[in-house]
């Protein structure tokens, strides 16, 4: 498992950032730059080669890359006129601040076009290879309406189980409607009919990322099928076996995967009587969920029952579609994509969601690896979203990045002048130890969070 997250790692990181920098790299040339070396990686030069005015290497931290291109940092254009890296003279007019404003702005954004341009291309060519994803079922899975907040209460009004036939008055065949049903809906309410002939009426949010949390909170209801059990894990020990049926749990009946979920997480450390069908038969196990911590969405550090199991796959069908309709999947899970990171960044910034729930290379390392583990759909998929991710980082006004880039042309194109040499080292230097701080932070939670599951702290 180690090894494969690892590997799974080693393409996200070498596949988005070679395509993030190629976007650099060609612009640059488009416009008539020198580029004296392209590189996968920082540090040291692992290995490489050299065509033309170019060096291609691979460095030893492969943990992004760069393009270095004439004149776009101050300090290093001023070592290269001066023969101080032995790489070619550079000719004056082909540094990066010898270009007009049009050619820098396109150079510095060429990177992150690239890579909401892959995402793009990645979400339509798999919706074209495979289909459409549909989740026939409306029955559904809601938040606990005693601890529902936000617009994910506005969810948990729709009683736990429950078959949708109507959104809006339209009838309903599949999840994937109802979805859509909310996300097209007017803001205001929505009647949402049920079947039996129950209606409820729910308040849909304004924003686009209030209407994503209320359809998050609007799962499709799986039963409560052991698909994996991890060897030497709660569930292990207990007995339990993949494709067992949770029947019922302290002599409650459980109404599906999610159910089984939340009575499994209140629990840690206590022991649970579970009925279970295993095959024509019925057998009765104690199960007690180890008890592990995680960062709610207030920051505090709570404990959380788990047992070492995985749900079985969500029933789903594809369905065929034509090369336009993938096309606009692929524009449609791109923008609903970078909507999603917007909105998680907002809650960070708001306090909505504490900063302890920030991830670093053991999370990326992590989702990678599981992806990968689930099939090709799903690692390709992982890699586009996390292209997606890195164009939105990448996009933050903070000097080193390249909107902080950006900012320095904006700013620029007001004054009718460049910032001084000086002013753009010194803003850098301070963009440096600000991204530097994040990374230690977000892998700091890594190792925090790994620390507490080893030893229980």
């Amino acid at each position: 498992m180690l090894l494969t997250n690892i590997a799974a790692f080693l393409v996200v990181i070498g596949v988005l950032v070679t395509i993030h920098e190629a976007g650099h790299f060609f612009a640059a040339k488009w416009v008539g730059i020198q580029v004296p070396r392209f590189s996968i990686g920082f540090g040291p030069r692992v290995v490489g080669f050299k065509r033309g005015e170019t060096e291609y290497v691979i460095s030893a931290i492969p943990l992004g890359g760069y393009v270095k291109m004439a004149g776009m940092e101050d300090d290093e254009a001023q070592s290269v006129l001066e023969g101080g890296t032995g790489e070619d003279p550079v000719d004056p007019d082909r540094t990066f601040d010898s270009k007009p404003l049009w050619a820098r702005a396109m150079v510095i954004s060429a990177g992150v076009i690239v890579n909401f341009f892959f995402a793009v291309l990645v979400f339509g060519a798999l919706a074209f290879s495979y289909g459409e994803r549909i989740i026939p079922s409306t029955r559904v899975a809601t938040p606990d309406p005693a601890t529902a907040v936000g617009p994910a209460a506005e969810a948990a009004k729709i009683p736990f189980g429950s078959r949708i036939v109507a959104v809006g008055g339209k009838r309903v065949e599949s999840l994937n409607d109802v979805l859509r049903g909310i996300r097209d809906a007017p803001t205001g309410p929505l009647a949402v009919a049920l079947e039996g002939g129950r209606t409820v009426t729910l308040d849909v949010p304004a924003g686009r990322s209030g209407r994503v949390q209320l359809a998050r909170g609007l799962e499709p209801l799986i039963p409560a099928t052991i698909g994996e059990v991890a060897a030497g894990d709660a569930a292990a020990r207990a007995g339990m076996r993949a494709g067992d049926r949770i029947a019922a749990v302290n002599g409650r009946p459980v109404k599906g995967w999610n159910d089984f979920v939340q009575v499994v997480r209140a629990s840690p450390g206590k022991p649970l009587p579970v009925e279970v069908v295993r095959g024509t038969g019925r057998v009765m196990l104690t199960l007690t969920p180890a008890s592990e911590p995680e960062v709610n969405e207030d920051g505090r550090s709570v404990k959380v029952g788990k047992i070492g199991v995985r749900a079985p796959p969500v029933p789903f069908e594809r369905r065929s579609v034509g090369p336009l309709k993938a096309a606009r999947a692929g524009f449609t899970d791109t923008w609903e994509g970078t909507v999603a990171i917007l909105d998680a960044l907002r809650q960070l910034v708001t306090g909505e969601t504490s900063a302890r729930n920030m991830g670093g290379l053991l999370t990326i390392g992590q989702a990678s690896g599981e992806t990968a583990r689930m099939g090709p759909d799903a690692f390709l998929s992982f890699l586009a979203f996390f292209s997606i991710n890195l164009a939105v980082l990448n996009l933050l006004p903070i000097p080193v990045l390249d909107g902080g880039h950006l900012m320095f042309l904006a700013i620029e194109a007001v004054r009718g002048r460049p910032l001084s040499v000086e002013t753009r080292i010194r803003l850098s230097q301070m963009g440096l130890l600000i991204v530097v701080a994040l990374m230690l932070w977000a892998n700091g939670n890594d190792v925090v969070r790994w620390i507490e599951g080893r030893f229980g702290g």
